[in-house]
């Protein structure tokens, strides 16, 4: 589970960041500035990184504040994993970022797959929808939902992307040292599961 101070410190934010949306009285305004002030506090003290960065993701973010979601491409071969290395922590992830706006979940991991591993895929079927916060990844300001959808590769060859310097395939004995902001060990071990059980139910967590 998130630790609580994680969790305190993104509903904070979030209360501020709607808040800020439809505010119009300047007093508002301004308890609301002073709560995403607090938030950008509370994250700098318990995860080191300085408030200029952190106040500078927040600022990115307006409106009405709702999870972010990340799609991840899965992909066997031979009973083995795809995974990219990461050119900002050089460590191995399943291929997959943000969703875009105007894509579908699906177009995502397609495209995902393309740009980081040089491989052209079609997806097959949605595997698991987590919620960051049961999985033990780094803290982090955002609340953020991960998609795993099933591809198979259709073409192309393995490429580095703008964004990764590594593609392989690994057994689940092999795997390598993990991006855990991206995936965990427990989130592949699962992945190998619906490898060994294809009729293995979507997990919603």
């Amino acid at each position: 589970m998130e630790q609580k101070w994680l969790t305190w410190a993104k509903e904070i934010q979030a209360i501020a960041q709607t808040g800020l949306a439809y505010a119009k009285d300047v007093y508002d305004i301004e308890r609301y500035q002073a709560l995403r002030e607090l938030s950008v506090d509370i994250l700098a003290d318990y995860t080191f990184e300085s408030k200029e960065k952190i106040r500078l993701a927040f600022a990115g973010e307006e409106g009405y504040s709702t999870p972010k979601v990340d799609v991840r491409g899965v992909v066997f071969r031979d009973e083995k994993i795809l995974l990219v290395r990461e050119k900002l922590d050089g460590h191995w992830a399943l291929p997959g970022g943000w969703a875009d706006i105007g894509l579908s979940p699906r177009e995502v991991a397609v495209k995902e797959i393309a740009e980081e591993s040089g491989f052209q895929a079609e997806a097959l079927r949605l595997l698991a929808v987590l919620d960051k916060k049961f999985h033990h990844h780094p803290p982090e300001p955002y609340h953020v939902y991960k998609m795993f959808i099933l591809c198979r590769i259709t073409g192309g060859a393995a490429a580095e992307g703008v964004e990764t310097n590594g593609v392989a395939f690994f057994a689940e004995d092999e795997l390598p040292e993990l991006s855990e902001e991206r995936n965990t060990r427990e989130q592949l071990r699962i992945m190998f599961e619906y490898l060994r059980n294809p009729e293995k139910p979507v997990i919603l967590d």
